[in-house]
């Protein structure tokens, strides 16, 4: 049996597309193995989010080529679809794809492997304007299914390549949604985490992501619904007012931030202002008891003062997020504000990343201080051994990691346990 690794860099819409293709591969008799192994077929879902990213992206090319100079190497979208170019260059390389065509990566390679000629499949995707329907029945090790829904943006953020390596919003229709929904309902999958580019945006023919999120909750043996991302624009009464009545719904919301400086959420083209921002924030508490907030925020943004990265900081903290994910400001190529005048030195964009990441963590202790000696439930995922004991530990419905000391096997299911103290920084111990 021939066989195929896959290594997938990047964001959860990426995951989905990895087990999507890998699901291909398996239909037509291809074994999956680890990709530290000698494989016949490698697969590198690329992600292009930064100059990090395309760097990793070409370590793992060559990884593959180094493992198994005789394999065929697929390499496959984001940086894929914005540098093909350097890609082709890459010793090793035999098939290069962008962020479409991945329905037909198998047909590519078995190209390949008849011809041995370089295979380049690269679409203008600004021109694209059909959802690439992907479906996946199962997903490897896990028991939380992802599911795509929406591709594209169209927010032209300015230090955001995306757009130009996804093109154009454009959305998965609702009677594929069900039908996918349906087969991961029957696989087994008690929780859904629905995923886009920018998911906030999804509209086919006029109904939107609340629609969407509705009849997920009519499915049966779906018992979770989580949101992968949501921007303040989907953000309005009406909406949280359905949302509130959604009985499947994770309260747990990534809502999408970068700063919390009005000056830099202006220079970075985001839509809203902080205060605007807050009122979602307020909205959401309005129709749902006490939802996790968790966010990306951005420090060191060409021309951030000290006193914008301070305001940040304090909007940071009025929220009152469960979790933060601080990044540096890393320019990116292609970018408009790779060019802005008043790049910050990379040693205070470190000082305000470690300061921001210290004020995250005690926001996160708060969160999770105030859930000792309440119930909840947990969807277990699987055991772990910690000081030589074992637990199994799972997810809360608002993102908490728990571990409880149980010697039945609880993978996949939903148990109700109360929360006792903190195990570690990141798992509290719980009992069933």
């Amino acid at each position: 049996m021939a066989t195929v690794a896959f290594h997938t860099l990047g964001c959860k819409v990426n995951s989905y597309e990895s087990e999507a293709m890998l699901e291909i591969f398996k239909k037509r008799g291809y074994d999956n193995i680890d990709f530290d192994s000698p494989a016949d077929v490698y697969v590198i879902n690329t992600c292009t989010v930064t100059n990090t990213g395309d760097s990793k992206s070409r370590q793992m090319i060559r990884k593959a080529h180094r493992t198994n100079p005789d394999a065929v190497i697929c390499v496959v979208g984001c940086y894929s679809q914005v540098a093909s170019e350097e890609i082709t260059e890459i010793e090793g390389v035999s098939v290069v794809l962008g962020t479409q065509h991945r329905a037909s990566i198998v047909d590519f390679v078995e190209e390949y492997k008849m011809t041995h000629k370089q295979i380049v499949k690269i679409e203008n995707v600004m021109k694209v304007s059909r959802f690439e329907d992907l479906s996946i029945h199962a997903f490897e090790n896990k028991t939380r299914a992802f599911l795509k829904i929406q591709d594209g943006c169209n927010n032209f953020c300015s230090y955001c390549i995306i757009p130009y390596a996804r093109g154009r919003i454009r959305s998965r229709t609702m009677e594929s949604i069900k039908a996918e929904l349906e087969r991961l309902s029957a696989s087994g999958f008690k929780e859904i985490v629905l995923t886009g580019i920018n998911l906030s945006c999804y509209d086919d023919n006029g109904k939107k992501l609340i629609d969407v999120i509705e009849m997920a909750d009519n499915v049966n043996g779906i018992e979770r619904i989580r949101l992968g991302s949501l921007d303040p624009e989907v953000v309005t009464e009406d909406f949280v007012e359905r949302l509130g009545k959604v009985k499947k719904i994770c309260p747990h919301f990534h809502f999408s931030l970068q700063s919390g400086c009005d000056k830099t959420l202006k220079a970075m083209n985001r839509h809203y202002t902080s205060d605007e921002y807050y009122e979602k924030c307020q909205l959401i508490r309005k129709y749902i008891d006490n939802p996790a907030f968790t966010t990306d925020v951005i420090v060191g943004f060409p021309g951030e003062t000290e006193e914008d990265y301070i305001s940040s900081r304090e909007f940071v903290k009025k929220v009152k997020f469960a979790e933060l994910h601080v990044f540096k400001y890393s320019k990116r190529d292609g970018t408009v504000a790779a060019k802005m005048p008043n790049q910050i030195d990379e040693k205070i964009k470190t000082l305000r990343s470690e300061d921001l990441i210290k004020t995250g963590e005690e926001l996160t202790k708060e969160f999770r201080q105030a859930k000792i000696g309440q119930d909840t439930t947990v969807l277990f995922e699987e055991k772990i051994l910690l000081d030589n004991k074992e637990y199994w530990v799972g997810h809360t419905v608002d993102y908490i990691k728990i571990a409880v000391s149980e010697k039945e096997n609880l993978e996949g299911q939903i148990r109700k346990v109360n929360v006792k103290d903190f195990l570690t920084n990141e798992i509290m111990l719980a009992t069933m």
